[in-house]
């Protein structure tokens, strides 16, 4: 047998490399490698490494170079670290892609792992079939899934909505196609809010050149969509779903979430990305941070799921000279815009009032890409901000930055 698979046989293998060296020491190198089944090199190895009178120098040594050319600073640490700790939900891909970092995503897993950052994850289900393929045939805005999430489940939040008036509903409408969606907010579920919301978005859309053609508006069963689980006729909902011509309302099999996955991914995502990652001064500025997020996710997050494309990419793919304005619609209160169209008593349309980040364009929804980029890039300047951006930042001011750049292309 020779000397390699000898030794794997040991569990202490100086014993045995200690009988070789004494064997070299009486009878000389290549005796000791012909007796031992090793090689002269191997044995002189030993005889160097080997101290008098101890099994020092006989076990293994790591392989590893002493001198890497490349190696992790203590700054490199330190910045994964800071970052990682501001985006608890990034992943290792995404934050060395943002922030163009030298070291590998292998290596920012291990320090985050060293330093217990890393997030245990619900295991997913396996998937018994995969509709990716399907859904990406379709044409963009023919299915439009809305649900509502509940904020004050969330206990990063939690104490901001008590203490700050804060909002605790999330109304949600997201094209199944191109993944891009509108929010809006609420202090309860109600089938007006609903109603009132499915007309802003859809008014929203249809003012963009958005033409609805054997498209569908997707919701469960909760009582905000379809009124009362009793009723003979149609919800305000429906009605106000189907007065724009060409999309129907349907809803899902009692019981199949699954159903509903693509707005459900979108509630994970904000919650991960957004409510769990921000801090906020006061109401205004929970809105102006909401309305970053969406801006960033329309307009500059891609999704691996879609072949790394942004929601906006697709549009521009599914659309023939799309209106600049689909993905900007601002987050917003349904409850001042019902106050705002109680004071009116205006006939018709919808009005989103003024909004965060477009008071600087008369209030309302921005006329122009180049009105949004320019709020975009003048939010950047008043922060100081650059895609290289110092430590320590926020991931609401990482959001306007990487906005600006693809509002800027």
């Amino acid at each position: 047998m020779g000397y390699y698979n000898m030794i794997r046989q040991f569990k202490e293998p100086k014993r045995y490399r200690l009988e070789l060296v004494r064997y070299a020491q009486e009878h000389g190198v290549k005796p000791a490698a012909r007796h031992f089944h090793a090689t002269p090199k191997t044995v002189r190895k030993w005889l160097k490494r080997y101290k008098p009178g101890s099994f020092e120098g006989l076990s293994d040594q790591s392989k590893a170079p002493k001198n890497p050319k490349t190696y992790i600073t203590e700054e490199q640490k330190k910045q994964v670290i800071e970052l990682k700790r501001m985006l608890p939900s990034f992943g290792a891909k995404r934050i060395k892609e943002n922030f163009k970092l030298s070291i590998s995503e292998k290596s920012f897993r291990r320090i985050c792992k060293n330093e217990g950052l890393l997030k245990t994850k619900r295991r997913k289900h396996k998937t018994k079939q995969n509709l990716r393929e399907i859904k990406a045939k379709w044409k963009a805005f023919e299915q439009i899934d809305m649900d509502t999430k509940d904020l004050i489940d969330i206990p990063e939040i939690w104490t901001q909505i008590r203490n700050l008036g804060l909002p605790k509903v999330q109304y949600t409408a997201r094209d199944v196609t191109s993944g891009i969606q509108f929010i809006a907010y609420a202090e309860e579920r109600s089938l007006l809010f609903a109603t009132l919301f499915a007309n802003i978005v859809l008014s929203h859309l249809k003012a963009c050149n958005v033409h609805f053609k054997e498209s569908r508006t997707q919701t469960d069963n909760g009582s905000e969509f379809i009124g009362s689980w009793n009723a003979r006729n149609d919800s305000s909902f429906t009605k106000t779903v189907q007065s724009f011509k060409g999309i129907t309302h349907t809803t899902i099999p009692p019981g199949a979430h699954t159903f509903q996955a693509d707005v459900e991914t979108a509630h994970r995502l904000i919650e991960d990305e957004f409510y769990e990652a921000e801090t906020f001064q006061n109401k205004q500025d929970f809105f102006n941070k909401a309305t970053a997020y969406i801006l960033w996710f329309n307009i500059a997050r891609k999704n691996s799921y879609k072949e790394n494309k942004t929601p906006w990419d697709i549009i521009r793919e599914k659309i023939r000279n799309p209106n600049p304005n689909i993905p900007v619609l601002p987050a917003f209160s349904l409850n001042d815009v019902y106050r705002q169209k109680l004071k009116n008593q205006g006939p018709g349309g919808y009005h989103v009032g003024s909004l965060p980040f477009f008071h600087s364009i008369g209030g309302g929804l921005p006329r122009s890409s180049s009105a949004v980029r320019l709020v975009m890039l003048n939010a950047c300047h008043s922060t100081r901000t650059v895609l290289n951006l110092p430590m320590p930042i926020s991931p609401f001011v990482l959001k306007l930055s990487h906005c600006a750049e693809r509002l800027s292309q």
